[in-house]
């Protein structure tokens, strides 16, 4: 089922947390809302589950009125289900008691509750085990199962994952990734994680500032965000001051570049590059290498590239540790770049490496 928010607005006393905002959430997709904290990313979860509701605006549920016209459909009516932070399992219960939770009485077989099991990829034998005797991952699947078992159209997960060391994060975000794609049920999920938010969905949106600042399939928003904020957002950019040539070249102090998308209207511009764009080839050339960081598996090479008014431009790459010794500061270095910028109009809030 198709989930529809047109123009809605939000706002708690005097502070307005969503304006305006529109997004439609296509069936079987899943979809990734991620944004600073406060950006309106968990008000807008709630009241798609209905334990908000808009002040203007309309929600709507395959044609289905939920909100905006009207009295609202209350939470428990809609058929969405929701995943807690927490997971809020019941301590008392079991496994198989928490998960087979919702369902009627006359549904209460063990053998749904061992289909939902499956599908989360837990092991039997966890099914008379109580809350505390499990992992976080586990814990996070067992409330996934719990909100597959009512078979809503649509799952919204409230940051699932945030309580999770580094490694069971990964683990169980790809877990949780396969129960959807199996089920083939809509979700939905928040997150402030760039990272979780570009791995986890086919669809990005971007909270920012109470409104959906931009959405798009992950790599497109990731390649051509809409503006300077949304790409430092999403990760380190290197950022050049530009002039557009023509549709399909910009000048830079790296050089003739392609443009792979053009927000501004001609002329003066600033450009977004990405760091993996970047190539330093130490040894020869106008740059000199000022700095190198050591970062764990990679190391961050720190360039200044001379501009034409006797001017410099910093800029960071990354190189793969073990090469990291040839690369030495105050020795000169060639620059090259793959790829096409983004230009966006100018002028620079700055041209250094963010």
């Amino acid at each position: 089922m198709t989930l529809q928010l047109e123009t809605v607005t939000k706002s708690f006393g005097s502070t307005t947390v969503l304006r305006d905002v529109s997004l439609e959430i296509p069936t079987g997709s899943r979809l990734a809302l991620v944004g600073a904290s406060g950006s309106g990313k968990t008000t807008l979860l709630r009241l798609m589950a209905g334990f908000e509701q808009p002040d203007a605006g309309r929600i709507v549920l395959d044609g289905r009125t939920l909100a905006g016209d009207g009295p609202a459909v209350p939470a428990h009516l809609r058929g969405i289900g929701y995943v807690p932070q927490d997971g809020a399992l019941f301590p008392h219960l079991t496994v198989a008691r928490n998960i087979a939770f919702g369902l009627g009485r006359a549904r209460r077989a063990r053998r749904r509750v061992a289909e939902l099991m499956e599908l989360a990829s837990l092991d039997p034998a966890l099914a008379d085990r109580l809350p505390h005797e499990l992992s976080g991952g586990q814990q996070q699947r067992v409330a996934l199962a719990r909100t597959l078992a009512i078979e809503p159209s649509i799952v919204l997960l409230d940051e699932p994952f945030s309580a999770l060391d580094t490694g069971l994060r990964a683990q169980t975000r790809q877990a949780v990734i396969d129960v959807l794609e199996r089920s083939g049920v809509t979700a939905v999920l928040v997150t402030h994680d760039q990272n979780e938010a570009l791995l986890f969905g086919d669809v990005l949106g971007i909270v920012a500032g109470g409104t959906v600042a931009q959405v798009g399939a992950p790599a497109e928003v990731f390649d051509v965000p809409a503006d300077l904020d949304i790409a430092r957002f999403l990760g380190d950019v290197v950022v050049v001051p530009a002039h557009r040539v023509d549709d399909a070249q910009a000048w830079t102090p790296l050089g003739l570049l392609p443009v792979r998308h053009c927000f501004g209207d001609g002329g003066a511009a600033t450009g977004m590059l990405r760091p993996d764009q970047i190539r330093v080839t130490p040894g020869a050339g106008s740059a000199v290498i000022a700095s190198v960081r050591h970062r764990g598996a990679h190391a961050d090479v720190c360039v200044q590239v001379a501009v034409g008014d006797g001017s410099t431009l910093e800029l960071t790459t990354r190189v793969p540790a073990r090469d990291a010794l040839d690369y030495r500061p105050g020795t000169p270095a060639a620059v090259a770049v793959s790829g096409g910028v983004v230009l966006y109009a100018a002028p620079a809030e700055s041209h250094a490496v963010r």
